[in-house]
């Protein structure tokens, strides 16, 4: 079955690669706007070789990691005590709903005049936009907890830090990183704006400069290099995921 599914997962990638280059090749599109595979591909190879497309990944995926990071931890800590209390819940929850609503672009003009333009900046973004779901499928996690659960924190006399990290944090984990791995997919989106937005180097700026003179090869390149680091992560984290949770496979 696994195999069945590799090959069809690359079937419809060489299919789509395919039908990119018949469509490039009798210019159906403009080339201005759309460039076939093999110039992509000398775009992509001649940066990487260069390095300095290899330069501008790395600054990308490092600020997409600082800011998912930043977030994951406010997420979990939060979500767990909101979680956890139902009296911190009453009192937060108007707060946050009205908080969570807002998008992390309404956030980048006070953002701007509190930080300036700066890495910081950035990872603020970041993280206000990838925070809430880890934040809110922690605190269903923690909110979820079986009550013989809660009996037995009792009887062991565990204070509230214990039990949030001996007995809440194990059984709350599967939902945790349900939303770590939504908020890293977050967190490479924001980490794209927030490098436009605020013209910090990395393929986010590297892109919409290939946009404005028309270079449609080193815009695919880059592209491309988005959804690398895309795939990478998601990969790296799914397998962090799996053995995190090997436990529940026992």
């Amino acid at each position: 079955m696994k195999t069945r599914a590799i090959v069809a997962s690359v079937s419809v990638s060489v299919a789509l690669l395919a039908l990119w280059a018949v469509i490039a090749r009798l210019e159906w599109i403009s080339p201005i706007f759309l460039p076939g595979p093999a110039a992509t591909w000398r775009s992509l190879s001649e940066g990487l070789r260069h390095g300095e497309l290899l330069h501008l990944t790395l600054g990308t995926a490092e600020r997409m990691a600082y800011g998912w990071a930043l977030a994951s931890v406010i997420g979990i800590a939060l979500g767990a005590l909101i979680g956890i209390s139902p009296l911190l819940r009453a009192w937060l929850q108007p707060t946050l709903e009205f908080i969570r609503p807002l998008p992390a672009s309404a956030i980048v003009p006070v953002a701007i005049a509190f930080i300036g333009l700066s890495p910081a900046m950035v990872l603020i973004v970041i993280a206000f936009g990838a925070v809430w779901p880890v934040l809110l499928a922690t605190a269903h996690g923690f909110a979820n907890i079986e009550p013989r659960l809660h009996e037995v924190g009792r009887v062991l006399r565990l204070s509230p830090l214990a039990f949030i990290v001996k007995v809440g944090l194990p059984n709350a984990m599967p939902d945790a990183l349900a939303g770590m791995r939504l908020s890293l997919t977050v967190s490479l989106i924001l980490a794209i704006v927030g490098e436009m937005l605020a013209s910090q180097e990395g393929l986010g700026l590297a892109i919409l400069q290939a946009a404005r003179s028309f270079r449609s090869a080193d815009l695919f390149a880059g592209v491309v290099l988005l959804g690398a680091i895309g795939f990478v992560s998601n990969s790296l984290l799914g397998m962090a995921e799996r053995r995190a949770l090997k436990w529940k496979q026992i």
